[in-house]
């Protein structure tokens, strides 16, 4: 069966079923059902006693002709022939059931063709008469409520076509039972699937819902679904404190402000604009922790600005190469960027003033110029990423809140004695400091007394050779100078340079 989505479906989409074959299990006969609706399909197995414990409950519950069904064999009922003559019986049987009852099946019809998992009407009457006996319980213990796309799809597309909210006359199937429950559920997960729906051809990312319904949502966490089909999760701004959207976006925009590709230019609502704009956008004004990790994200754009009390981000395992728009978060307090396509972070700390917790894990990066000015920082992992030099970790050593450093994964950490390397980058502050979630020991604290100790020694004969430097380069040019006055004075011929010696009197007579 080819995989698909919505489709284009009638109001009334064709009910067809068709039995494809037949096969052994242990010594009874099941047949392979495959049943179609719209553009969707599934596959069902049964053996003819399931058939006839159906006919049974028809006959009895719907006055059904109890000759419908083709009789019972005992003597050769597994053989080729007979099973063969069956199967065209049975499947007569079901097209002929399904023209009995064209809006809605009985309910014992529907779960026998699963339609209750697989078919508009069937999931709807399903999900409204749980609610009906477990809502009241589940929105009382404010537990997670968790549902698949295709039901959001199911009820969405009930009522668009405005059909009668009960449509097999079961009060407690009723879609009005769905519409209290989502009014005031507080927590919600939308679970997809990441390929086909069970038997069927149903790709569950592909089928556009209508979040609209829920008006009281503080949480939701929406997997595998398509971020750009979903509509009406807007209408929880004013409520929603934690968002999670996994393996659905391309866009951090189709997901915070999807009516921004309608206009030229947008900003937030109590911004100030210097330039004309088209459009006034609400806020996010109660979102606090936003997840979106595990999509197809390239890039952090300004639909962040709509989030202005954010205090938790994760933008984990997306294709993310630069830090960017983050500036507008005054809140933010824990960013999760790993696993993206980091390869610099210059300028980082004025995108990031107040953040504590900070994970750049399996990025690309080498250096770690930028991290030095982030003086909030308390917990900072850096591991799988390619930093090679220790020198590295200065930009690290004079931050002051810092306490947990993972650096494993990277070229430096099989350098002989890394760890006490690396520490030594902290000087007094080694012992505050966990660097790969082990705790320091005092034999490495000793040695990295040492260290700082030959570092200490380092630095002091590295400034009195400079010194030292600096007296011989002062002297020289000292030496230079006086030389260059000296050769400065006017000579004359008749003096000369050195004075000759003088003769007495008496020596000159003999």
């Amino acid at each position: 069966m080819e995989a698909v989505g919505a489709g284009e479906e009638s109001e009334e989409p064709p009910k067809e079923v068709r039995i494809l074959g037949s096969e052994l299990v242990e010594n009874y006969t099941v047949y392979i059902i495959q049943v179609s609706v719209g553009n969707h399909q599934w596959i069902v197995k049964h053996r003819y006693s399931d058939f006839h414990d159906l006919h049974e409950k028809l006959v009895s519950d719907k006055k059904i002709d109890k000759n419908l069904l083709p009789p019972k064999k005992i003597i050769g009922k597994n053989s080729k022939t007979l099973v063969e003559k069956r199967q065209k019986e049975l499947e007569i049987y079901l097209q002929t059931l399904l023209v009995k009852f064209p809006l809605a099946a009985p309910k014992v019809l529907s779960h026998f063709l699963h339609f209750h998992f697989y078919e508009i009407i069937g999931i709807t009457a399903a999900l409204a008469e749980e609610l009906f006996h477990k809502g009241e319980q589940l929105l009382m213990a404010g537990e997670v409520f968790t549902i698949r796309p295709l039901q959001l799809y199911a009820v969405t597309q009930q009522l668009r076509q405005g059909k009668p909210t009960c449509a097999n006359g079961d009060a407690k199937t009723d879609l009005g039972h769905i519409l209290d429950f989502t009014c005031r559920l507080k927590y919600l997960k939308i679970n997809g699937a990441g390929g086909p729906f069970g038997t069927s051809n149903i790709q569950e990312h592909l089928l556009p819902f209508d979040l609209s319904i829920f008006k009281s949502l503080h949480q939701i966490q929406i997997n595998h679904c398509g971020a750009n089909l979903v509509k009406g999760l807007t209408t929880s701004k004013n409520t929603l404190a934690t968002l999670s959207v996994q393996f659905s976006a391309t866009s951090m925009m189709e997901v915070l402000v999807p009516e921004a590709f309608e206009f030229d230019q947008w900003e937030p609502e109590g911004a100030p604009s210097s330039h004309p704009v088209t459009a006034v956008i609400p806020t996010w004004k109660t979102l606090t922790t936003l997840d979106m990790s595990h999509n197809s994200i390239s890039k952090i754009d300004d639909s962040v600005k709509l989030m202005p009390k954010i205090e938790f981000l994760d933008l984990s395992h997306n294709d993310v190469p630069l830090v960017e728009n983050l500036q507008h978060l005054y809140n933010l307090v824990h960013l999760d960027l790993s696993y993206n396509k980091l390869v610099t972070l210059e300028g980082i700390h004025t995108k990031l003033g107040n953040i504590k917790t900070l994970n750049l894990a399996g990025n690309l990066l080498e250096r770690l110029c930028g991290l030095n000015k982030l003086y909030s920082l308390v917990n900072l992992d850096l591991s799988n990423n390619k930093i090679e030099q220790i020198d590295e970790i200065r930009n690290l050593g004079g931050l002051p809140c810092l306490e947990k450093v993972v650096l494993s994964n990277n070229p430096l950490s099989i350098i002989p004695d890394y760890r006490t390397k690396v520490l030594a980058q902290f000087g007094d502050r080694a012992s505050e400091v966990c660097l790969d979630n082990t705790i320091t020991t005092e034999k490495e604290l000793d040695t990295v007394e040492v260290l700082k100790a030959i570092q200490k020694a380092k630095d002091v004969k590295y400034k009195m050779n400079n010194s030292d430097k600096k007296i011989t380069e002062d002297s020289k040019l000292s030496a230079a100078s006086s030389k260059s006055n000296c050769s400065s004075l006017p000579i004359h011929s008749s003096s000369p340079s050195l004075p000759h010696p003088v003769c007495s009197s008496q020596g000159n007579h003999e």
